[in-house]
Formats: structure tokens, sequence, C-alpha cells
């Protein structure tokens, strides 16, 4: 049998082509704690403004759904990649961990641990990775209901619930197409989400609030 044909050689032939399928901006890997609702929403920008998957990976943690273990599956993923999901260990310049405070006990441990690994992890090509907390408070759909209303006071997830469906009246996590129903109202999301930025933190975790807007701005201007 030619040495083209064993394992090994087939398999750096199949990373060079995935390495070729690989356009020059910034790799990117987004970890959420949802199974549905976040990589629906982000593989729809995915989509929209055609990034390529070989440069943005969205995966949900394998991990379960606690924040330090969304973490810890984030930069397991990072440093040893998986096969079956075409990803290559250190395979990135940016790593993105997306959960919601919610109850969970461990969201200021997640914080502090995706602070200590910002820049010092290094990539493939040997550069300090980015590696950042994108939380919300007290859960993802904030940033949906901050397309259509402003939000000043803490809202239990149910109430967030209950105020997302008066614009969206179908709306269920899982659901894909959210993108595309709150898109023509980025721009007041953006500006709302950056006023409660002036006015509390992550780490509170009380006050409303939510880092998405600067997730979706990185990756709709990914390609400039």
């Amino acid at each position: 049998m030619g040495k083209d044909n064993q394992p090994k050689a087939r398999q750096a032939v199949q990373l060079a082509r995935k390495a070729g399928r690989r356009a020059s901006y910034d790799r990117i890997l987004i970890v959420t704690e949802g199974l549905k609702t976040e990589p629906h929403y982000l593989g729809e920008i995915r989509s929209q403004y055609r990034l390529q998957t070989a440069n943005v990976q969205v995966q949900h943690s394998q991990y379960g759904t606690s924040p330090i273990r969304i973490v810890e599956y984030a930069e397991h993923l990072f440093l040893n990649g998986d096969e079956d999901k075409n990803i290559q260990p250190l395979a990135f310049e940016q790593v993105y961990v997306v959960f919601d405070r919610d109850d969970h006990e461990t969201y200021h441990n997640a914080l502090a641990k995706a602070a200590a690994l910002n820049g010092k992890l290094l990539n493939d090509l040997k550069q300090a990775v980015k590696f950042e907390a994108i939380a919300s408070v007290p859960c993802f759909e904030l940033w949906l209901l901050l397309h259509f209303e402003d939000v000043h006071a803490p809202l239990h997830r149910t109430e967030v619930y209950q105020r997302l469906r008066q614009y969206l009246p179908n709306y269920d996590k899982g659901q894909a197409g959210h993108y595309a129903q709150t898109h023509p109202n980025l721009a007041d999301a953006s500006e709302r989400a950056e006023h409660l930025a002036q006015l509390t933190t992550a780490y509170d975790g009380a006050e409303p609030y939510t880092d998405m807007h600067r997730l979706v701005h990185l990756l709709t201007k990914l390609k400039s």
C-alpha cells in the first residue's frame, strides 16, 4: 500500500485542505450554554455575513450548562480540538463563552476563570488568544427584548419571556429565525445594551445586562 493511503498521510492531506479553506480574518470559537437557541442565532449571523465555518465555529457545551463547565469545555476544545467537529487544536485567535446569570451558582467563578484565561493561551501561530465571557443577566432573551424596548430594572427569566412574546408571539427556545426577526432593530438593541453597560457590569449579576451586542458587532464586522 502506498504511503499516501496510510491513515496519517490521509489525515495530513485533510488538515491541509481544511486550512486552505480558511479565510484571512480571525478564527473564532464560540461555546454556548444553550443547545439550540444561541447556536441558531449565531449560526444565522454566520450565514447572513457569509463567514466560513472554518473561521467561525459555534458549539454548545458538552460539559453541561453550568457556567464554569462551559468555560472548562471551551478551554478543552481549544487545546485539544475535536476531529468529529472538524476542529483542530489551538486553531483560533479568539474564544468566547456565552452563558446566562440565571440562578447558576458558578456564574462568578466562570467570569473569573474566563478572565484568567484571557491572553494566557497560545494558538498554533504562537499568538496570545483572546478568551472572553459573553454574559447575559438574567438570560440571553434579554438581548432579544432590547430590540423592542428599554429595560431598566431587574427581571426574572419568566418575565423576560412574557415581555418578549408581546413582540414575538410565537417565541420559544430552540427555534430558528430569531436573528431575522429582530435584525431590523439591531442598532436600537446595541444602543440599549451599551447604555446598560454604562450603569453596571456582568459582575454585578443582578441588574439587567448583556454582552451580546459586542459579540454580534464582532461577527457582523469580522470580514472588514
